[in-house]
């Protein structure tokens, strides 16, 4: 995909957002008028025009996008990685099936480059782990996971 600007995923990226993984928000912060970046791991592709993301409903995330829709997120996949620029709203104050106070976060993709830079490509991927109960923790997975697929 490089030097290719798409306006919305490509069948790679949106069977990578089918699932749990790493990536990071860049939204506008609406007190200094900045750059703010995130790291969040709720995310699902609801179609190549549209992905979803849950976040706690106090994160400056929501706060921001409620001033400033515009948000960047970035995905490290496919041995590259991405800029998927969107515009996103506030799809659900508080998202229902889960046991904490969660927002659901609608973004409409307008476009997504491969942002690698030349000659190189990503050798591994973004790891991480669980740094509580895993059983709990894959139990709120799966009901974050099919609290945002109903909210559809």
């Amino acid at each position: 995909m490089a030097n290719r600007i798409e306006h919305e995923l490509v069948p790679v990226l949106f069977e990578e957002l089918q699932k749990e993984r790493f990536i990071t928000v860049s939204t506008v912060d609406y007190e200094t008028g900045g750059p703010n970046v995130s790291a969040i791991s709720w995310v699902f592709a609801e179609s190549e025009g549209k992905i979803l993301i849950a976040v706690d409903s106090r994160s400056k995330i929501v706060k921001n996008i409620l001033a400033n829709p515009l948000v960047v997120l970035n995905i490290i996949a496919n041995e590259s990685s991405y800029s998927i620029c969107a515009s996103a709203e506030l799809k659900a104050e508080k998202l229902k099936g889960v046991p904490l106070q969660l927002s659901l976060l609608s973004c409409k993709v307008n476009e997504v480059r491969d942002v690698m830079f030349y000659g190189a490509k990503i050798s591994a991927e973004p790891q991480y782990e669980k740094t509580y109960d895993k059983e709990a923790a894959d139990r709120l997975d799966r009901q974050v996971k099919e609290a945002m697929k109903n909210a559809v």
